[in-house]
């Protein structure tokens, strides 16, 4: 939770506004039932009251937000530090909103975010957008569906796999190989065992046999995430850590030992039935 300089958390400004707004409302006189203006104005008069309550004249809306950024951006620039990052994750979420309108209303707002860092009007702010490649190159839904985006961040014509131009507005991350895996989970063997207190008795034979058994699904080369097999690995420690008698490669050679389904196999539309309009 962020806090400000006077000690009070933002989001308990924010619940102020809602209490004091709510307040105001139901403290005003109530319009005639159906009278869409007398309502309208009602919460116009309720809202001017509960900022000069609260001592401010501006309450941030979905269509001024972004200034506010670049103005909070320039403040924290005036008060020493050198500027001001923003992770958006989950890019994902604008491409499965239904209404086609609201999608092109938030990549809008991306390629204004865009154009302003490019053209130089976002002074002292970086914002670093991720999201599955679905979400972005997907003409219908995605990024890519918004034409003047998709002309500014398509790969040109000299990129590959092989060969990323790392100084480009789109990223491509390359999965997890097989050996980055493998020092992954050793990594999360020693912190389970530091957590838990018990000393790791796990090899890397059995931990080459799981990453085995993880990338032998089908399509589990380009499909698989490192979600997936960290919350299979852990279930395997944990189920290993309560039951000591058993030992991991019993576990592994188990029947009952499946692993996560891929997220990606569940979520996988075909393209002519992603989004129809009646």
């Amino acid at each position: 939770m962020r806090v400000l300089r006077t000690g009070i958390p933002a989001a308990g400004i924010a619940a102020g506004t809602a209490f004091v707004l709510e307040r105001r409302v139901s403290a005003a006189p109530s319009a005639a039932p159906g009278d869409p203006a007398a309502e309208t104005a009602r919460f116009h008069a309720a809202l001017a009251q509960a900022k000069a309550e609260l001592g401010v004249n501006i309450i941030v809306t979905d269509d001024d937000w972004y200034d506010y950024i670049k103005l909070f951006a320039a403040f924290l620039k005036r008060a020493g530090y050198d500027g001001m990052l923003i992770l958006i994750d989950e890019l994902v979420n604008i491409y499965k909103i239904p209404n086609s309108i609201t999608r092109q209303y938030n990549y809008e707002k991306i390629l204004t975010m865009y154009n302003d860092a490019l053209q130089g009007k976002a002074h002292h702010l970086g914002i670093i957008m991720s999201g599955t490649l679905q979400c972005i190159e997907d003409q219908r839904r995605g990024v890519y569906s918004y034409e003047a985006l998709r002309s500014r961040l398509e790969q040109g014509r000299f990129g590959s796999d092989e060969h990323s131009d790392m100084l480009a507005p789109v990223i491509k991350l390359n999965p997890l190989s097989y050996e980055e895996m493998l020092v992954l989970t050793e990594k999360l063997a020693d912190i389970h065992a530091e957590l838990f207190g018990y000393e790791r008795t796990l090899g890397q034979e059995e931990l080459i046999a799981f990453i085995k058994i993880e990338y032998g699904r089908i399509g589990a080369d380009k499909n698989i995430t490192p979600r997936e097999v960290i919350r299979d690995f852990i279930e395997l420690l944990n189920i290993s850590f309560q039951n000591p008698g058993l030992t991991v490669s019993q576990l592994l050679g188990s029947e009952g030992f499946e692993y996560a389904r891929s997220e990606v196999d569940e979520e996988n539309v075909e393209k002519e039935f992603a989004e129809f309009e009646i």
